[in-house]
């Protein structure tokens, strides 16, 4: 498996646009996205557990209920949720697209994202769909551009692997920066493949991912209303299909967790005002379970998200974080140690500080990418979380995110 250029245009068949229609009064920044296989895909999604969630997110689930879908549309700036007339825009969205692209309206993906509980007015989509179809490129720079709201940097990657000898090619592309907190399953994520893969084993494949992926990414706690990964696998890399389990399968689980967790770490690291990537491995716990406690409690610390932002290595918050995770663990074996590019350093051994140099730590988590190591000396499985500092910018973001 290797990395290579693309995103979700990586993969055969794919071509994608992103175009400016009105959504947003900023008409620098594009608000409507496109992604489309010439094929027919296969397709495959998860959600949010949100009672509230985005008109966009019910259509989808329709939609999709066969297993597949050719086209997916994403407006930014507007979340299409709490709004009585939701699911009639989103049903539009999929209808207009179907009458210029030529697939069927069910067979379109939906999504939305931006202000919750804002009318939407489907006039400036309507008019923007001709230049979205016509747009459509090898690029994929335009769509994930387009999806993008607090968001400062695109997110997108992708890579080329192997199956039964064929070359096969994924690739996705995120928005996400703030009211990240995903229990899948506002962030969303596109991933598209040429490999041929059922769509009962595209959902399993997908499903077991994000307990490892997504779920595992926090940057303020807040569970968005219109999170959605959705992946389309059109096939036309030739393999054949993966009906079950085995070697094939576990190469394409592979393929989408090299995505998935490229861009977890790029959703974490561009959390909003976050100067600072974090993240967090716990090792030698005594189950699966306890060790994703203990590492999304770390990561969801405020007091210990401020800490990092101010390069400090007060580890007592870690500390502190375990302790209240609800996790079955022994306090007395605990060993903490921060790790970046500048060197790493251990803080506290059996539950207890021991002396280390304050100037060193510092250095250490001055760097942009910092990993919290926790050893809980009781077991053998391991988890990561992904997650970023906590900064004064945060606030200023959000204080007047809608206004």
């Amino acid at each position: 498996m290797k990395q290579i250029n693309g995103g979700v245009c990586a993969a055969k068949g794919f071509t994608a646009s992103g175009v400016h229609c009105g959504i947003r009064k900023n008409k620098t920044k594009k608000d409507l996205a496109l992604i489309y296989s010439e094929k027919k895909a296969v397709a495959a999604s998860v959600y949010t557990t949100n009672l509230v969630k985005g008109a966009p997110i019910t259509v989808t689930k329709n939609n999709i209920a066969d297993g597949y879908a050719q086209a997916i549309i994403c407006n930014s700036g507007n979340a299409n949720t709490c709004n009585a007339n939701g699911i009639e825009i989103a049903e539009k969205m999929c209808g207009l697209l179907s009458e210029k692209l030529g697939v069927d309206a069910k067979d379109v993906i939906v999504a939305s994202t931006g202000v919750i509980g804002q009318p939407l007015d489907i006039e400036p989509i309507a008019n923007g769909i001709p230049a979205l179809v016509e747009g459509l490129s090898a690029s994929s720079d335009d769509a994930a551009t387009a999806i993008m709201t607090t968001d400062t940097v695109e997110k997108c990657v992708s890579f080329s692997f192997d199956i039964g000898g064929k070359e096969c090619r994924i690739g996705g592309i995120a928005k996400g920066s703030g009211m990240i907190h995903p229990n899948m399953a506002t962030m969303l994520v596109f991933v598209t493949t040429d490999a041929a893969i059922s769509p009962e084993m595209l959902q399993k494949a997908l499903s077991e991912d994000v307990k490892d992926s997504f779920n595992m990414v926090s940057v303020d706690g807040d569970t968005s209303t219109n999170d959605m990964v959705s992946v389309l696998a059109n096939g036309m890399a030739g393999n054949d299909e993966i009906t079950g389990e085995g070697e094939d399968f576990d190469e394409f689980c592979k393929a989408l967790n090299a995505v998935t967790t490229y861009l977890c770490r790029m959703i974490a690291g561009d959390g909003e005002g976050a100067t600072k990537l974090l993240e967090c491995v716990v090792s030698g716990a005594a189950s699966k379970e306890i060790a994703v406690t203990v590492s999304k409690s770390v990561i969801c610390s405020s007091l210990f998200k401020a800490a990092m932002f101010g390069a400090d290595a007060n580890w007592g918050r870690v500390l502190c974080a375990i302790g209240y995770s609800g996790a079955d663990v022994d306090v007395t074996k605990i060993e903490v140690a921060f790790k970046s590019a500048a060197g790493g350093i251990i803080v506290c051994v059996d539950g207890a500080g021991v002396e280390f140099s304050e100037e060193e730590a510092k250095k250490i988590l001055s760097e942009k990418e910092i990993q919290v190591l926790i050893n809980l000396n009781s077991g053998e499985c391991e988890a990561t979380a992904w997650g970023c500092d906590l900064t004064y910018d945060y606030v200023k973001i959000n204080g007047d995110y809608r206004t």
